[in-house]
């Protein structure tokens, strides 16, 4: 029976802190024993001169004796160790679901037990908290839905954690006690985690041998230990594995055996989460930063680990007698990395030698793959962004949950690596940057995939170019923003650095100055157009630009770099207008980038304003109004650039359709939050699952985005009649005086004559504003 969240929140751990203490004094006392048989009974026993039987027989018993009280007091040592860990991390967990649950009461929330482990948070009735700007708002979506869901999600992971710890904790003492009541000692554990690890090392000696329930268990200690800040699970499960070599062979077999044409998909399941989680607790053992022990020391594996994972990386590595068809070092090892926030030190280096090995040799890692066999086959079993045969797909995508590591890639000059993976001694790289390498009209992108007859499929084989730019975006998103890209919650308190800012300028100049890398021309209707081989990180792209939004602001009226109005995250990127304008264009074409760039310009504006607002306060005059409408104009003159990509993807590239604009919306209304929380203090910084900002300003603002993003289309009658921005236009005009409304309606103070000159200027100023920006981008001016 698994434990339940009654289970966990009636449970009374005094009980097993009592114990402890116990077990604590019975170390001690058989401590004291076993020094006084050493040093007292065998010492004397050994000084005896025994003839006859005494020689042999009690001589012998006293040896015995004294060996039992040691292996007494190891055995109720280990047994103190591992309760002593069990009772502290329980009674951590039963604090932490006990918080979680006044938290979601004090909100009108209710949580109930499903009596499998997992719990459902509903709404009391009388509480009204379903009502928060939910069922009645204009999103038509109960707002606490997706809150709630957070509060069971989380819960129910400290509920699971909490029987990890159950199931360890009794084998633990099952081994520590052994099944021989006149035999102590079989065991000697320093913690729980000692007991964890040892099981998950005897599971994994069996490779492919494990059953699927073994697989499960394995996954199970992985998953709730591999990530600990302390790191002594994850390194002692490596160490214990044998070394760099011996972590290949054993991921490599599993992921074999899980993704071949007979696994089922229970084993299919079970192989992928192996991937993900040895790949999480991978990056733990190598971070040398994990903090430091109880013991005064810091637990990773030494660096040399990574220094020969690259000597491997050029390697066939062979785990069965006989084998023919041998994946190189890197193949293997790159399914790991994809999972992982990976040290600097450890993966900047393999990211360079893999970039460089393809530069040399694209198809150098192809040569051996699989084919013609299911395309699940491969040491990717997530078969996300290909099979894993190309090990620059993996680097790029462990970049995208690395940001230090990739933020290092991107920005400090290359170093030149040997085929062995050491450095190249007075080496050069004969390109300045990454960035340019991967932006260079020569560079090859493979085919990641293992399907025999993908040349074939015109679809498929278009569809697997865009696996290794689509992960190339990932890594520059990492690189400029400071956070993995796939992450939700995001640290309100970083700041872009100066190397970040840098890199977003290159980027954008990048991008602005070579359209065609970019262009997506799907069905080919434009003669003069060929789909650019980069336009899969578009998203990315647009990701990027939400998060430096301040700085695009900035550069649309041509604002001072120094601007307090118009304030950035961090040091600036000092973009070009003219490349601003450009880059947002081509990104806009991009339901997702599209969507990302609006949300977030939306609550920008909206932040801006609303501090002007508070600022002024009731000195507030109809005269203002034209100083609020110069802050609404970039962010309008942003929403007319996209109006137009959006009508440029819909009817001359044919990429996307309205419908698809519309829902890339909801997905992307997270950038309100994000963009509310670094601008103001009136709601609660994003940093905790629950503590996530919703409050009256981000739904009006997630309201208006979502609203405004369904106006800006257009019918093709209308764009025929030159009529294409008349919506979007009237949207730009809407989202602006929606920050005015949020704010007034929660200030009275401040009179109608008052509040409609101020609406009456953001409305002129953004229509004009949006048509500045639709012309624009329309013509291709920059300037």
């Amino acid at each position: 029976m698994p434990i339940t969240y009654d289970d966990l929140m009636q449970v009374e751990l005094g009980k097993l802190g009592t114990s402890v203490s116990d077990w604590k004094k019975a170390v001690a006392h058989l401590k004291q024993l076993e020094t006084d048989a050493r040093d007292g009974l065998k010492k004397k026993s050994d000084r005896a001169r025994w003839e006859g039987v005494n020689a042999c027989v009690t001589r012998e018993f006293v040896n015995k004796t004294a060996k039992e009280f040691a292996d007494l007091r190891t055995e109720a040592d280990s047994i103190f160790q591992v309760l002593d860990d069990a009772h502290h991390e329980l009674e951590t967990l039963q604090k932490s679901v006990r918080t979680l649950t006044d938290e979601a009461g004090k909100k009108g929330y209710t949580v109930q037990d499903n009596g499998d482990g997992t719990v459902r948070v509903g709404v009391r009735p009388e509480s009204g908290a379903d009502a928060k700007g939910g069922n009645g708002g204009k999103s038509g979506k109960d707002a606490t839905e997706e809150e709630r869901q957070r509060y069971a999600d989380s819960i129910t992971r400290k509920i699971a954690r909490a029987g990890d710890i159950d199931l360890s904790t009794k084998l633990a003492l099952k081994r520590a006690h052994g099944n021989d009541p006149y035999n102590a000692g079989h065991a000697k554990y320093g913690s729980l985690n000692d007991a964890q690890a040892e099981r998950a090392l005897e599971l994994a000696k069996k490779r492919e041998g494990m059953t699927d329930r073994e697989l499960t268990e394995l996954n199970r200690l992985l998953r709730h230990n591999g990530r600990e800040k302390d790191g002594e699970f994850a390194t002692e499960f490596f160490e214990g594995l044998g070394g760099p070599r011996q972590t290949l062979e054993f991921y490599a077999a599993l992921s074999i055996d899980g993704t071949g044409e007979d696994a089922s998909k229970t084993r299919l399941t079970g192989v992928q989460d192996l991937q993900k989680y040895m790949g999480h607790a991978l990056a733990n053992a190598t971070d040398p930063y994990t903090p430091q022990s109880v013991r005064g020391d810091r637990q990773h594996l030494p660096s040399s680990w990574g220094a020969e994972f690259r000597k491997l990386g050029t390697q066939q590595i062979a785990w069965e007698r006989g084998m023919w068809n041998k994946p190189y070092g890197y193949q293997v090892l790159g399914g790991l990395l994809r999972y992982g926030n990976y040290d600097p030190a450890f993966l900047t280096p393999i990211a360079e030698h893999v970039t460089q090995l393809h530069q040399e040799d694209p198809h150098r890692f192809l040569s051996n793959k699989p084919a013609g066999s299911d395309d699940r086959y491969g040491f990717n079993p997530s078969g996300k962004l290909g099979s894993g045969n190309d090990p620059l797909n993996s680097v790029l995508e462990a970049l995208g949950h690395s940001p230090e590591a990739a933020e290092q890639f991107f920005t400090e000059k290359p170093t030149a690596y040997n085929e062995d993976g050491t450095v190249k001694s007075g080496g050069r790289t004969d390109f300045k940057s990454y960035l340019d390498l991967f932006t260079g009209k020569d560079f090859e992108w493979t085919i990641d995939t293992n399907s025999n007859n993908v040349l074939a499929d015109e679809g498929a084989t278009s569809k697997a170019l865009t696996f290794g730019p689509d992960a190339l975006g990932h890594a520059l998103e990492a690189a400029a923003t400071g956070h993995p890209y796939d992450s939700d919650t995001i640290d309100p308190s970083a700041r872009h650095s100066t190397a970040q800012a840098k890199l977003v300028h290159d980027i954008v100049e990048k991008f602005a100055t070579n359209p065609d890398l970019l262009t997506h021309n799907m069905n080919g209707d434009l003669e003069d157009e060929e789909t650019g081989p980069l336009h899969a990180l578009r998203d990315s792209l647009g990701n990027i630009a939400a998060d430096y939004i301040g700085d695009f602001q900035r550069t649309m009226y041509l604002e001072n770099s120094d601007s307090k109005t118009f304030p950035v995250n961090g040091s600036p990127a000092n973009l070009d207008f003219g490349n601003a304008q450009r880059f947002l264009g081509l990104v806009g074409q991009d339901p997702d980038a599209y969507s990302a760039i609006t949300s977030a310009q939306q609550a920008y504006t909206a932040n801006v304003v609303q501090e002007f607002l508070k600022a002024e306060g009731k000195s507030l005059t109809s005269e203002d109004g034209g100083r609020v409408g110069d802050l609404v104009a970039p962010g309008a003159a942003i929403a007319g650039i996209m109006s137009n990509s959006r009508a440029d993807a819909i009817y001359d590239y044919h990429t996307a359709s309205n419908a698809e604009y519309n829902e890339a919306a909801a997905d992307n209304a997270k950038w309100v939050n994000r963009i509310l929380g670094l601008g103001t203090e009136a709601i609660p910084a994003p940093f905790s699952i629950v503590a996530e900002p919703v409050n009256w300003l981000a739904e009006d603002v997630t309201d208006s985005v979502l609203e405004s993003i369904d106006k800006d289309t257009t019918k093709e009658a209308e764009r025929d009649a030159g009529k294409e921005y008349s919506n979007g236009r009237v949207a730009a005009a809407d989202a602006a005086t929606a920050a005015l409304t949020s704010y007034f309606a929660h200030h009275n103070e401040i009179d109608a004559e008052t509040r409609e000159a101020i609406d009456r200027a953001v409305r002129t100023q953004a229509g004009v504003s949006h048509s500045d920006g639709a012309q624009w981008n329309s013509s291709g001016e920059g300037t």
